[in-house]
């Protein structure tokens, strides 16, 4: 009769249970595979999946009890740092989609906003327009492959411990909220001197031919430069959403 030993099985499962939640979080906290339109099915198996295959890269699992407070603090950890990775690269994907929302007030267009079902909130034209162009780049340049090669280092850099809260003080994630604001508006500040200096030709022009009603050509020349400017700088953001991205990931690894 075959037995086993409840050392044995802790033995076996250890491996594979505190990679598999971290990589987990991750999973739910990722742009792209997050979205509700991905099956929660799918993520299991992936998480998994990712798992077995970084087997021979991980360190040592230490071997608890899954009973015990020490399992609990180290159930959270997982949690805490696959939490923490997907909202590092959630955030680099924020910072595009604050451009877009600057692009599209200068171009008259934040008027048009509309339910997102993706995402479940209010969202503007322009800001959903790059937010599905980053979406796009982000499977181009293998994006998903740097967070997955980055939550498989990460168990180098914080390995798992008892103590859930001390990667936090590496990582400071307190602080990446300017990010957002100052990612977005370096990459929409060639948009906005383009369209202040249009609204500037305009204002001249007005003052010079008043009899010209420039509330009616205003608009369509603002949102024509508009458009025309996202055609044009729209391939030059892959080089600050990578710079911003691998910046995020490097403190995981």
């Amino acid at each position: 009769m075959l037995t086993f030993t409840e050392a044995q099985v802790l033995g076996w499962i250890s491996p594979l249970l505190w990679p598999f939640v971290r990589v987990l979080a991750l999973f739910g906290a990722m742009p792209v595979i997050a979205q509700r339109g991905v099956p929660a099915r799918l993520r299991v198996a992936l998480a998994f999946l990712i798992t077995v295959c970084a087997q021979s890269s991980l360190p040592v699992m230490p071997v608890v009890a899954l009973d015990s407070a020490a399992a609990l603090l180290l159930l959270i950890q997982q949690v805490l740092i696959g939490l923490t990775l997907g909202f590092a690269a959630r955030l680099v994907f924020a910072a595009i989609e604050f451009a877009g929302e600057l692009v599209g007030l200068q171009m008259g267009l934040n008027f048009a906003g509309f339910f997102d079902p993706a995402t479940g909130g209010q969202v503007t034209a322009m800001s959903r327009f790059f937010g599905i162009a980053i979406s796009w780049l982000f499977i181009v340049i293998n994006g998903h492959l740097l967070l997955i090669a980055a939550v498989v280092q990460s168990f180098h850099a914080f390995p798992v411990g008892p103590e859930p809260f001390g990667f936090l003080r590496v990582v400071h994630p307190e602080v990446w909220g300017a990010e957002i604001f100052r990612l977005g508006l370096w990459i929409a500040l060639p948009m906005i001197a383009m369209l202040l200096f249009v609204n500037l030709v305009l204002g001249i022009i007005s003052r010079v031919s008043q009899q010209m009603n420039i509330f009616a050509i205003g608009f369509p020349i603002t949102l024509a430069v508009g458009l025309l400017g996202t055609l044009l700088t729209l391939p030059m953001m892959q080089v600050p959403f990578t710079m911003a991205l691998e910046r995020m990931l490097s403190y995981f690894q």
